[in-house]
């Protein structure tokens, strides 16, 4: 698996229709990565557009305060 870049989590966005956090892909779609995703460990968003992937840097402290500063319900809190 290649990929397309690293993401800070505070780079990423909020995108309350698909219940997840996005960051813009080149092909105009959106990386998408939910904070359960996150919390279970994972850290790679896909584009469901097109093959690139991205690596999400995070800590597991910023999921809490996403989870606790988010308009969500989540099993991540």
């Amino acid at each position: 698996m290649t990929f397309h870049d690293e993401v800070d989590i505070d780079e990423m966005d909020w995108n309350d229709e698909l219940k997840a956090l996005t960051y813009q892909c080149p092909c105009g779609d959106l990386f998408a990565i939910t904070l359960d995703e996150l919390a279970d460990g994972e850290d790679i968003a896909r584009c469901p557009s097109c093959s690139l992937y991205v690596v999400v840097v995070y800590e597991p402290e910023d999921v809490k305060r996403l989870t606790q500063t988010l308009p969500i319900h989540c099993a991540a809190a």
